[in-house]
């Protein structure tokens, strides 16, 4: 390396009084009476002395002060004037902002904090990515119009109902956010392409769920030990949904007690409100055997990194040439709930994790039934592992 060039060290910045200070190659230090400081790099382009501000010392260390001028001074070998280049290139960026892309990318990392998890499994981005921006990423968000939509959703408009709208939605949200930036955006585009796409005729179709009365055989079933069979006993015998199943973590569970951090809880606006599972001796009796197999403190880890994927269960179940599905089991436990024993719609409610009441009837409500709730998953248990029993009678609050 040239001696003519980093001729600085940061112990010598930290004690270097008012002045200029040269590191070699056009970039120098000036330091101010009061302690700050600012990097400058000096060219000569066209004849011309140029002289560039990189940034001031307390934000820009000394190396990325040597490598922004690097940059700089080649682009002065390419023969253009630094400063014009970044001009340019600022107005490039700006330019590209307004692109439907940039804007979309903007608008979800500015609802990052609202969204579980970060939106870190990229359900918020995703119908974006796979059905918007490969047609209409690179147009500027104020060009697009009622006829653009249409035409970019119209594949999907029925075949694929709720990713369509789902899409359509993320659409909408993109196009308020280019507006909040003060760019010239149609915010009925949207709705007028609704009008021009039609009603759609697709029905959601329920997930297929295996009647109450067979779970016991499908149950005993599932008696290898592994972590598949495991955690779609645990499945089954809490009632939960299977993200945060998969997600389970040996600092969630307390004795009898799991419990679910809110923002893993689909449905609850408040991510504080977490949610206890009580955890009957059959399922702490999966718990214990799938901690054999945990990994980093998660108890059903995937074969290679991470953990159980839903798929995998979900796979099981076709190979036993069923068509009900993991999430189905919800629905077993609440068709148990109504048919074999006399629980208080709250409750039934509450078991399964959903908001059960209005505003106010919630806010005068101050439990989560647990103790009800325990005897229910303990008759549940009873029921899947072929015990059986009477009919159960609860008492509301």
């Amino acid at each position: 390396m040239s001696r003519s060039l980093n001729k600085l060290s940061a112990v010598a910045l930290r004690n270097a009084g008012p002045g200029k200070y040269s590191d070699g190659g056009g970039l120098w230090l000036i330091k101010r009476p009061d302690g700050g400081g600012q990097w400058v790099l000096r060219v000569t382009i066209h004849g011309r002395r140029r002289e560039m501000g990189l940034g001031s010392i307390s934000e820009v260390s000394l190396k990325q002060a040597r490598d922004a001028a690097e940059r700089w001074r080649g682009v002065t070998r390419d023969n253009l004037d630094p400063i014009k280049e970044r001009v340019r290139l600022k107005r490039e960026a700006a330019r590209n902002l307004h692109l439907l892309k940039d804007i979309a990318k903007d608008a979800f990392e500015s609802r990052k904090a609202e969204l579980k998890g970060d939106g870190v499994a990229g359900r918020w981005f995703s119908p974006l990515e796979l059905h918007i921006l490969p047609k209409l990423g690179r147009v500027p968000i104020a060009d697009i119009d009622q006829q653009d939509i249409r035409d970019t959703l119209a594949p999907i408009w029925h075949e694929k109902a709720e990713t369509a709208r789902k899409a359509m939605n993320r659409l909408s949200i993109c196009l308020k956010h280019g507006a909040a930036l003060g760019l010239d955006v149609d915010l009925q585009a949207t709705d007028k392409a609704r009008a021009l796409l039609g009603k759609q005729r697709h029905k959601a179709e329920n997930i297929p769920a295996l009647p109450w009365l067979e779970v016991p055989a499908f149950y005993a079933t599932l008696n290898d030990g592994s972590v598949t069979h495991l955690a779609l006993r645990l499945l089954i015998l809490t009632g939960v949904r299977s993200g945060p199943l998969r997600f389970l973590h040996e600092e969630q569970l307390d004795g009898d007690i799991w419990t679910i951090p809110g923002e893993a809880m689909k449905g609850r606006k408040d991510a504080t409100a977490d949610f206890r599972v009580p955890l009957s001796p059959e399922a702490l009796t999966i718990v214990e055997l799938a901690r054999r197999h945990a990994r980093e403190g998660f108890l059903f880890p995937s074969v290679k990194r991470g953990v159980l994927s839903d798929a995998t269960m979900a796979r099981l179940m076709e190979r036993a040439d069923m068509k009900a599905r993991p999430h189905g089991f919800r629905s077993s436990l609440r068709d148990w709930l109504a048919e074999a024993t006399d629980t208080p719609h709250e409750i039934a409610e509450t078991i399964l994790g959903h908001i059960a009441g209005g505003a106010v009837v919630r806010a005068y409500r101050r439990t989560d039934y647990l103790e009800q709730r325990r005897k229910l998953l303990e008759r549940w248990a009873n029921h899947v592992t072929g015990k059986g029993g009477q009919l159960l009678k609860m008492v509301g609050d």
